[in-house]
């Protein structure tokens, strides 16, 4: 019988999209895509419900991959992870998650999971309004990165040591309706390690940048391979069983005073700059992982 086919939820274009069609196709099976915007459900008198998007009913899928989901408001967020909470009720793969989405999308929570679990993190503090964010500015030491509590990539990361820019950054935030996440600087900055974890393997990838202190390749930084040692594959594997991550990263960074420090856990991990240091697609693993939990 012909398998049927994977969905990804997520942009169907870019170098992310074509290498997990192209894995898909290698291990026989076909991957399409559909955005999380045309998620659609119904429910009839009779109680029965409809899972759709555009490619289709969910249900006539193998599993579904769920990639970058896009900004929206509070109801379309809320929305799209209750039909991926239906889809996995009603027994369709999901993974991520939905649960492990919502958990990690969130810094403060994955944050939070992971100093529960005895690892050291950076010290935080997070606050709804400008004096707060102000007062905590100056209890951190005057040098903190703020990040916002939903976003990926380094986009929206700011370094600050000023308490003249600190006012007019907190001001402008404060006008969105942003909250205030705002981290102790954990040196030595534009260094770090991610820890891809890719179902049962986990890789470790040194991130570095020269003119900036976030690694991210969107922002200059470079890959290489960083051999993990068998604690921090073990860090790895807690902290991703915790969240419930069957793809995902972790990045911490080495502290010359504290050793290592978790800044951050990915549900949706970019590889492209990681890619180089491969000799293997890292998008085959990925879609692998997809199979087996519609296996399961």
């Amino acid at each position: 019988m012909t398998a049927r086919p994977l969905l990804a939820l997520g942009p169907s274009e870019g170098w992310h999209a074509d290498r997990l069609r192209r894995a898909a196709e290698r291990v026989g099976r076909k991957l399409v895509y559909a955005p999380y915007e045309s998620l659609a459900a119904s429910i009839d008198d009779a109680g029965s419900r409809g899972l759709r998007c555009e490619a289709g009913r969910l249900h006539d899928f193998d599993g579904l991959l769920c990639r970058t989901m896009p900004a929206g408001s509070l109801e379309q967020i809320s929305f799209r992870l209750a039909v991926l909470h239906a889809a996995q009720a009603a027994g369709i793969a999901v993974t991520n998650s939905p649960r492990t989405l919502e958990l990690a999308i969130d810094k403060y929570a994955t944050l939070g999971i992971v100093a529960g679990l005895g690892y050291r993190v950076p010290e935080t503090i997070v606050v709804q309004s400008r004096g707060e964010a102000l007062a905590a500015f100056e209890t951190l030491g005057r040098d903190v990165v703020v990040k916002p509590i939903f976003g990926g990539e380094g986009r929206g990361v700011m370094r600050i040591q000023d308490p003249q820019l600190a006012w007019y950054i907190f001001t402008a935030l404060e006008r969105v309706g942003a909250v205030f996440y705002v981290q102790k600087f954990v040196a030595p900055g534009g260094r770090d390690v991610r820890m891809l974890v890719l179902g049962d393997r986990v890789l470790g990838i040194r991130r570095t940048n020269d003119r900036d202190f976030r690694t991210n390749v969107a922002n200059g930084g470079q890959a290489t391979a960083f051999p993990l040692t068998s604690g921090l594959t073990a860090m790895a594997r807690e902290i991703a069983q915790a969240i419930g991550l069957v793809i995902g990263s972790v990045d911490l960074i080495d502290c010359p005073t504290h050793g290592h420090v978790v800044i951050e856990v990915n549900a949706v991990p970019g590889w492209k700059g990681a890619q180089a240091c491969f000799d293997f697609d890292l998008a085959e693993p990925m879609i692998r992982c997809l199979i087996s939990g519609a296996a399961d």
